[in-house]
């Protein structure tokens, strides 16, 4: 399955333009360089160990765009964050998608996780797909933020659940954005909606 509307460009506060597109088989050396030039302190909130070349295999296997739906953003050809949108097909959570966010440090706080999101999310809803999760460690404010700006809430805390790379344990928040009622509100439009022949 190809992605549509890619390649985006972007501007950024301050005027930085990115590009962002789908991730190709051939950006696994690419994107493994930036994750492994994230700094410590923004690793230890990742799930996997992305410095490891098994994860990397394990990651880039994965890209079938039916189920596992990565991007990149680029800035004069290096990669500077990337965004994984996960779904299943199939089961009782098929109308629910993960999204998965990374930006290197140069380019936090200057939107692109946002537009990283909000491709995503866009992505998801032109799939049906009825409502997002994302996972943030609770002292990640910065990240919930850019969160909430996309129609992202607090949905649950789990206590203790993850260990840092450090092995110390934090909170992880679960926030989800809810888009059902879009879907609603159409099949409501078209249930409204009766067209008159030659009229």
């Amino acid at each position: 399955m190809k992605l549509e509307g890619f390649p985006q460009l972007v501007s950024l506060q301050e005027g930085t333009r990115v590009v962002i597109r789908s991730m190709e088989l051939e950006d696994g050396e690419a994107v493994f360089e930036f994750f492994g030039a994230l700094p410590e302190e923004d690793r230890q909130y990742l799930r996997n160990d992305v410095t490891s070349r098994d994860w990397l295999e394990r990651f880039v296997r994965s890209i079938d765009y039916d189920t596992v739906i990565p991007v990149v953003a680029e800035h004069e050809g290096t990669v500077v964050g990337n965004a994984t949108l996960y779904r299943s097909r199939h089961g009782w959570t098929k109308h629910v998608a993960e999204i998965r966010i990374a930006v290197a440090r140069p380019f936090q706080h200057k939107g692109l996780g946002t537009a990283l999101g909000r491709v995503l999310v866009r992505h998801a809803i032109g799939l049906g797909l009825e409502k997002m999760i994302v996972h943030v460690v609770e002292n990640q404010i910065a990240a919930k933020r850019a969160l909430e700006k996309l129609g992202f809430r607090d949905e649950a805390v789990l206590k203790g659940h993850v260990k840092d790379i450090h092995g110390i344990k934090r909170n992880l928040l679960v926030m989800s954005n809810d888009v059902s009622h879009l879907w609603e509100a159409m099949a409501e439009l078209v249930a409204d909606y009766s067209p008159t022949i030659g009229g």
